[in-house]
């Protein structure tokens, strides 16, 4: 059991960090626009009431991004010389609907779109769109307070509602809420989720969950109300987390770990919440509203496949003081002395994604779909701008080795993988362009100076090879 010949290779960007043009096309502001570079951006995504607007002398790099609002069609010429199956992409709630409330949809936003995807059909490339990536208008969050507020299930259905009507035909490949679990971590960047003191901040992001959980199910109903064809996936901010040492209690915070991102793809795969997650409410003390009827939404709307991300696995152990040297991003890793780690401290496993493949497989008996996967690197180009990325080419070597010997030794149903910033963006964790991911550089540095040319890397030429093969010669 080999690849499919229809697998479905290509590449991965968002709105937020690509697009751009913040104050074009009558577009509103939403929180990631918010997110500025420096040690002030730690304190803007912890949901500081007093940086929920633009302020002097910050650099805010998502206003341009990479200007991919004016040269996407430049882009997508580039992505189908690699010779792109796919290209999953974001829509920009605000573009659409610019205070999330707006009873009509922001014409100019819905045409943008629009030609993006008659662009991406000239070339044969499938888009796969993230209907919600990290962005919730700001109106929302200060008029309701985000996701917390059960009215946001009823705008987002409205916003999932119009898309899934305009561009019915020209998409076919829906997720509905990209890295759900982000919540948990980062609850304003998740769910534009602003907290006051006194508040139980557990039960306020478990009950925004709660919400996110039915606009997800209320959208993949109407995909599949809107067109028979179309195809609706989750996604999780994936990575397998590994026992720090033999101790039964850190396999089992392990365990613990995986559920506390499996819990929201539980419910969106099979429909209805796994016990562990209401005994956790029961044991906690958490009164998490809903409402008659809520669990026959979920139960009527699972979604059709399940989609991931994967950077590096985790180490975990059930006592804090091993946690004296921790690596990673938003989610602490023991740093694992069996592993290699990038410049910001995420260890390279690439046995570790054939793991996560399996362990999910094994989970939902549902297709799966990498949709993130890459390395971010400080690329130097040399005097003709060219960047020669042997590490880069080298890491998702290995990673494509591994998801093929799941699928062709595990018997893993993968759909597709498109690695993460096929084209270089603005980093999510810290809104720098010099944490590079993409086989095509562009011109910008951490300050936003720069001629946003595009320069082919030779990882360019290199995943070409792996298209045109259909993962043969790596």
């Amino acid at each position: 059991m080999g690849l499919s010949k229809n697998f479905l290779w290509g590449g991965a960007t968002a709105a937020n960090q690509a697009e751009g043009g913040v104050l074009e096309g009558g577009r509103g502001l939403s929180n990631v626009d918010l997110l500025p570079t420096g040690p002030d951006r730690k304190k803007v995504a912890s949901g500081d009431l007093e940086m929920l607007e633009w302020k002097d002398g910050y650099y805010y790099p998502a206003k341009e991004a990479i200007d991919m609002y004016h040269r996407y069609m430049e882009d997508i010429q580039l992505f189908a010389e690699m010779g792109f199956k796919v290209y999953r992409m974001s829509l920009s709630w605000s573009r659409i609907f610019p205070n999330g409330d707006d009873l009509e949809p922001n014409e100019e936003g819905l045409v943008f779109y629009e030609s993006i995807f008659e662009e991406l059909k000239k070339h044969n490339i499938e888009p796969l769109v993230t209907i919600a990536h990290f962005d919730v208008p700001i109106h929302l969050i200060k008029e309701y307070g985000g996701w917390k507020n059960r009215i946001l299930v009823d705008f987002y259905s409205r916003y999932a509602e119009t898309v899934l009507k305009r561009y019915k035909g020209l998409v076919k490949y829906w997720l509905t809420i990209n890295e759900i679990n982000i919540l948990l971590h980062q609850p304003f960047v998740g769910g534009g989720i602003v907290f006051k003191e006194g508040d139980n901040k557990l039960e306020i992001i478990y009950q925004a969950a709660h919400h996110q959980l039915l606009a997800s199910a209320l959208a993949t109903k109407i995909a599949h109300e809107v067109d028979s064809e179309n195809m609706v996936g989750c996604m999780l901010a994936g990575g397998s987390h590994y026992p720090y040492t033999c101790r039964p209690e850190d396999y089992q915070e392990a365990i613990n770990r995986d559920r506390e991102g499996y819990f929201f793809i539980d419910v969106q795969a099979r429909g209805k919440y796994p016990n562990y997650a209401l005994k956790k409410f029961e044991r906690e003390g958490l009164n998490i509203q809903m409402e008659e009827g809520d669990y026959a939404i979920l139960a009527a709307s699972p979604v059709d496949f399940v989609t991931f991300s994967y950077y590096c696995s985790r180490t975990v152990s059930a006592h804090p003081e091993d946690y004296a040297q921790a690596t990673g991003n938003l989610f602490p890793s023991i740093k694992n002395e069996h592993l290699p780690s990038t410049e910001w401290g995420w260890q390279i496993d690439p046995l570790g994604l054939r793991n996560s493949l399996n362990q999910m497989y094994d989970r939902y008996q549902k297709p799966l779909f990498i949709v993130e996967n890459g390395l971010g690197a400080i690329d130097i180009p040399d005097e003709n701008g060219y960047v020669a990325d042997d590490y880069r080419i080298d890491y998702l070597r290995k990673h494509v080795r591994a998801l093929k010997d799941a699928v062709e030794i595990d018997g893993v149903e993968l759909l597709g993988y498109t690695t993460w910033g096929c084209i270089d963006l603005v980093a999510a964790s810290t809104g720098q362009m010099s944490k590079r991911y993409g086989f095509i550089y562009v011109d910008r540095d951490d300050e936003g100076k720069g001629t946003l040319n595009r320069t082919k890397k030779k990882s360019f030429e290199w995943y070409k090879n792996v298209i045109a093969s259909n993962g043969e010669e790596l």
